[in-house]
C-alpha cells in the first residue's frame, strides 16, 4: 500500500515540474522581440506587444512607424545587446519585469547609440497565457514620444574651385545679382516677361514655368536667373531701363562662374541643377532635388572631389512646436577640395582664339614634362550662361577627347619604327616616278604634287615633302606584325594614362592588318589609324626627350616627366627625326615652310580624307609643332572639313607661338 502511494507522489511531482516548465517566461518574450527587431521583422515584433498597446496602434501603423523613421535616417547594421539574469527568476502575475539593453545602429548622420529598458506584463488568454511587451515610442529612441518623428537636415558643402597652373580661376565662385519677379506687385505682366526674356535669354514659357510652381505666392520672390556683377550690359538693361514694376534684383549672392568662358568650356564643363535620372543614378550619395552637379568637363570628372561631403543631422522632431528637437547623430560638413591643373589660361585662350571660327580640336603640352597646357574644342559655348540659368542654345560636342584619322602627322611614327627596325636607313633612296604608285597587290597610292619633284626619295625628302608613296612602301617593308607591335610602344592599343577620359587611339580596328593595301595606307596615317590630338602630341615627346614617351599630366599634384614607355626610340633616331621636322618648317620644299622669326619650330602637317556626313569625302587638316629651343610648348591642332587641308591649320599654330613669345 505504501508503495502505491509512493508512485502516485512521484507522478504528481513530475506533473507539477512539467507544468512549471511549460509556464511562459518574460525572458523568452524579450529575446524574441529583440531578434525580430534586429532582423526587421516588424510583424513579429507587433505580435509580442500587449493587447492594450495593440489597441492604441494598429499593426499597419506600427510597421509604418518603424519603416518610415528608419528609412528617413538610412538606418543600417542594428545591433542590440543585453544580459539576462544568470539565475532563473520567479515571477508572479503581478510582476512587471524589466530588461536593460543597449542599441547601436548606423545612420546617414553617423552612429546612434542608446540604453533603454523593455518592460513586460503578464496577460491571460483564452488559449494560453503570455508575457507581453509594454510598448511606447521610447523603445525606438528613449527621447521619443507619441507624435514625434525622425527627420534629417542636410548642410551642403562649399564646392571646391578649379585653378590653372598659375593660380588663375577656371571655375570659381563670384558675386552675382539674382534677378526675379514678385508676382503680387507686377503691373504690366506681359511687357515685363517679354523684356526680361530678351535680357536674360529666357523664353516667356521658361519664365511662366518658374512663376507657376506650387510654392509661389503673391509675395514670393521667384528667382529667374543670376547675372555676373561684371556683366554690365545685362545689369544696365535691367537697372537703367523702363522695365515695368514687379522685378527684383537681389545682391549678396555668389555663384559658379567660368572666367575663360567659351575658351575653356569643354575643358571646365559646368554645373547645373540635378535632373531626376541623375538623382536616381546617385541614390544613396546624399544628393537632393535642390543639388547642383557637374554636368561635363572637369566639373563632372572631379565631381566627388569638388562637391565635398554634405553635413547631416539626424533629429527627433518633436510634435510640440515649442519643444526643442533632439539630436541623435551628426556628420559635419566637409567642403569640397580645390583642384589645380597644369592648364595655363593664356595658352588655353590663345589656342582657342586661333580656332574659334573653325570646327576642330587641339591640345598643347610641355613636351619636356608631359604637362598639358591647353585642351580646346570648337565650336564652343558659354558655360556661364548654363550655370547661371541664363538662356542658352546648350552645349556643343567635345572634340578634343575624341579620335580622328591623323593623316601625315603619323608619318614620323612610321619613320621612327622603320629606323629602329632597319627597314629605313638615313640617306637610302627609293625610286618613285610620278605622282601615282600602283602596287602588284592591286592598290594605288597617290602623292601630293609637292612630293613629286624628285624621283629619288629618302626619308628626309619623304618627311619634308610628306610623300605618301614612300611611307606606304616602307610600311609594307616593315610588315604588319612588326608595325603593330612597335606601335604599342607609342601607346596604341591602350588607354591614355590621363585623369580626363579620352577615347583610345588605334592603328587598326581589331588590332590586325590583313590586307597590304590597308598596311600601305596605315604607313601614311590613313587606313584605320585613329588618334586624339593629345595622344598625337604625346607620341612626339620622344623626339624631345631623346626617346622616352611621356605620360600626360593634368593635375598639378602629379609628378611630371613620368615615362609612359621608356626609350621607345634611340636618342639618335629622336635627333634625326627632329632635324627633318625642323626642315618641314625651314626648307622651301617643306609642307609648313615659312619659319617664325625668333623661334625654331619643328613640325609636321597632315591632311586626312574621311567620310563626311553625306556620301562625299571631306578633308581634315592637321599641324603639330614645337619650339625646339625652349622645348616647353608643343601644339597639336586639327580642323574638320577644311578646303585647304593642313594649309589652313599651319598659320594658326604658328600664330599661337608668335603670340606667346
Amino acid at each position: 500500500m505504501k508503495s502505491g502511494w509512493k508512485w502516485i507522489g512521484i507522478a504528481v511531482v513530475v506533473f507539477m515540474l512539467a507544468a512549471c516548465s511549460e509556464q511562459p517566461k518574460p525572458e523568452d518574450t524579450f529575446v524574441s522581440y529583440v531578434d525580430a527587431w534586429e532582423s526587421g521583422s516588424y510583424e513579429e515584433m507587433y505580435k509580442l506587444l500587449s493587447e492594450q498597446d495593440k489597441e492604441g496602434m494598429p499593426e499597419e501603423e506600427f510597421i509604418e512607424f518603424y519603416q518610415s523613421n528608419y528609412e528617413e535616417m538610412a538606418m543600417d547594421n542594428l545591433k542590440v545587446t543585453y544580459e539576462l539574469p544568470e539565475e532563473e527568476q520567479e515571477y508572479d502575475k503581478e510582476s512587471t519585469p524589466s530588461f536593460d539593453f543597449s542599441a547601436s545602429m548606423e545612420s546617414v548622420g553617423g552612429e546612434v547609440r542608446f540604453d533603454q529598458a523593455a518592460n513586460l506584463i503578464y496577460e491571460e488568454g483564452e488559449d494560453s497565457d503570455r508575457w507581453a511587451i509594454e510598448w511606447s515610442p521610447a523603445l525606438l529612441f528613449p527621447e521619443m514620444e507619441k507624435g514625434d518623428v525622425v527627420s534629417t537636415e542636410q548642410s551642403d558643402p562649399e564646392r571646391g574651385e578649379i585653378f590653372d597652373a598659375n593660380g588663375k580661376g577656371l571655375a570659381v565662385k563670384a558675386p552675382v545679382k539674382e534677378i526675379g519677379i514678385v508676382p503680387g506687385v507686377v503691373e504690366n505682366e506681359k511687357k515685363l516677361k517679354e523684356r526680361l526674356s530678351e535680357i536674360l535669354g529666357l523664353s516667356v514659357e521658361d519664365i511662366d514655368s518658374k512663376l507657376n510652381k506650387s510654392w509661389v505666392k503673391d509675395d514670393s520672390f521667384v528667382p529667374l536667373a543670376m547675372v555676373r556683377e561684371d556683366d554690365k550690359d545685362r545689369l544696365d538693361a535691367i537697372l537703367n531701363s523702363d522695365l515695368p514694376r514687379g522685378y527684383q534684383v537681389n545682391s549678396g549672392k555668389e555663384a559658379r562662374i567660368y572666367p575663360l568662358g567659351e575658351a575653356a568650356a569643354h575643358l571646365t564643363g559646368y554645373v547645373g541643377d540635378i535632373l531626376a535620372d541623375e538623382l536616381k543614378e546617385r541614390e544613396g550619395q546624399m544628393y537632393t532635388t535642390t543639388s547642383q552637379i557637374g554636368k561635363s568637363g572637369l566639373e563632372e570628372v572631379f565631381e566627388e572631389k569638388l562637391r565635398g561631403v554634405p553635413g547631416v543631422e539626424v533629429l527627433i522632431s518633436k510634435e510640440d512646436e515649442e519643444a526643442k528637437n533632439i539630436l541623435l547623430a551628426k556628420t559635419p560638413v566637409q567642403d569640397g577640395e580645390d583642384i589645380t591643373v597644369t592648364i595655363e589660361s593664356n595658352i588655353q585662350r590663345t589656342v582657342f582664339n586661333q580656332m574659334k571660327k573653325e570646327s576642330g580640336a587641339a591640345s598643347a603640352i610641355n613636351p619636356s614634362t608631359g604637362e598639358v597646357k591647353a585642351l580646346v574644342s570648337t565650336p564652343s559655348y558659354d558655360p556661364n550662361e548654363l550655370s547661371l540659368g541664363l538662356g542658352s542654345d546648350g552645349t556643343t560636342r567635345n572634340k578634343f577627347n575624341k579620335t580622328y584619322s591623323p593623316g601625315s602627322t603619323f608619318k614620323p611614327i612610321t619613320a621612327s619604327i622603320g629606323l629602329e627596325t632597319g627597314a629605313i636607313t638615313p640617306g637610302e633612296e627609293l625610286t618613285i616616278n610620278g605622282r601615282e604608285y600602283r602596287a602588284d597587290a592591286g592598290y594605288k597610292v597617290v602623292r601630293v604634287p609637292g612630293a613629286a619633284v624628285d624621283n629619288q626619295v629618302d626619308v628626309r625628302d619623304a618627311l619634308v615633302r610628306s610623300d605618301n608613296i614612300f611611307f606606304a612602301r616602307k610600311a609594307v617593308q616593315i610588315g604588319a606584325e612588326t608595325l603593330l607591335e612597335e606601335s604599342k610602344q607609342f601607346g596604341f592599343g591602350e588607354d591614355l594614362p590621363f585623369s580626363y577620359p579620352f577615347q583610345s587611339s588605334q592603328v587598326a580596328n581589331d588590332g590586325t592588318i590583313e590586307r597590304e593595301a590597308m598596311l600601305a595606307a596605315t604607313g601614311y596615317g590613313q587606313g584605320q589609324v585613329q588618334m586624339s590630338p593629345l595622344h598625337l602630341a604625346m607620341t612626339y615627346t620622344p623626339f624631345v626627350t631623346g626617346g622616352t614617351l611621356l605620360k600626360p599630366t593634368l593635375l598639378s599634384e602629379e609628378e611630371t616627366g613620368q615615362a609612359w614607355h621608356e626609350q621607345v626610340i634611340s636618342a639618335e633616331t629622336a635627333d634625326f627625326i627632329t632635324k627633318q621636322l625642323q626642315a618641314v618648317v625651314k626648307d622651301p620644299e617643306g609642307t609648313a615652310h615659312e619659319p617664325v622669326e625668333g623661334l625654331s619650330l619643328a613640325g609636321k602637317t597632315g591632311t586626312a580624307q574621311v567620310q563626311g556626313d553625306g556620301e562625299e569625302l571631306q578633308e581634315n587638316g592637321w599641324f603639330i609643332g614645337w619650339d625646339t629651343n625652349n622645348k616647353d610648348l608643343l601644339v597639336s591642332m586639327m580642323f574638320e572639313n577644311t578646303e585647304g587641308g593642313s594649309h589652313d591649320v599651319v598659320p594658326k599654330v604658328k600664330n599661337v607661338f608668335k603670340k606667346l613669345q
